[in-house]
C-alpha cells in the first residue's frame, strides 16, 4: 500500500506531465460542478414559482366567490355625503358596491341646536326582512329647528 506521501507526488508528476491519472485528489471526489449546481437552482425556483402562482390564483378565485360585507355603514356615509338634511325621508340604492340593496333614512330633529337624528335601514330588494340598520347623529349648523320640537 501506497502512503499519502507518495500517492500525492504521483499526482504531481501527472498533472505536470499532462498525463491522465487514475489518482484523483481527495478534495475533488463528491463535488458538484457550477452547471449542476445552476440547474438545481432553476429546477427549484420554477417549481417554487409555480406553486405560488397556483395558490396566488386560487385564492383570487376565492375571493371572487366570497358574498361582499353588508354594512348600513355605506348607506350612511352616502347619505352624509350630500350634505342636505332634513326632517323626513330619503330613500336610494346601493347599485355599485351592493346592487341588490336598497336603504331607506328616516331623519328626527334630535335637539334645538341643529342636531338630527338618522336612522338608516338596509333592505334587500324583493326581500321584508332588513339585514342591517343603524342610527347616527347628524349636526347640521344650517338646520331650523321648530319650537317644542326635538327630544330631551
Amino acid at each position: 500500500m501506497k502512503s499519502q506521501a507518495q500517492l500525492t507526488a504521483e499526482y504531481q508528476v501527472a498533472r505536470l506531465s499532462g498525463r491522465p491519472s487514475s489518482i484523483v485528489p481527495r478534495y475533488s471526489r463528491g463535488a458538484f460542478t457550477l452547471i449542476e449546481v445552476m440547474i438545481a437552482l432553476g429546477i427549484f425556483f420554477m417549481a417554487t414559482f409555480s406553486i405560488l402562482a397556483l395558490v396566488s390564483n386560487i385564492l383570487r378565485n376565492a375571493r371572487g366567490l366570497q358574498r361582499p360585507q353588508v354594512d348600513a355603514g355605506m348607506a350612511a356615509a352616502i347619505y352624509v355625503n350630500t350634505n342636505r338634511f332634513s326632517v323626513g325621508s330619503v330613500s336610494g340604492d346601493l347599485s355599485d358596491s351592493l346592487p341588490d340593496f336598497s336603504y331607506e333614512v328616516g331623519t328626527d330633529e334630535f335637539a334645538t341646536n341643529g342636531l338630527l337624528q338618522a336612522e338608516v335601514v338596509l333592505r334587500r330588494r324583493g326581500g321584508h326582512q332588513t339585514p342591517d340598520s343603524i342610527s347616527i347623529l347628524v349636526f347640521d349648523p344650517n338646520f331650523q329647528s321648530t319650537p317644542f320640537s326635538g327630544r330631551r
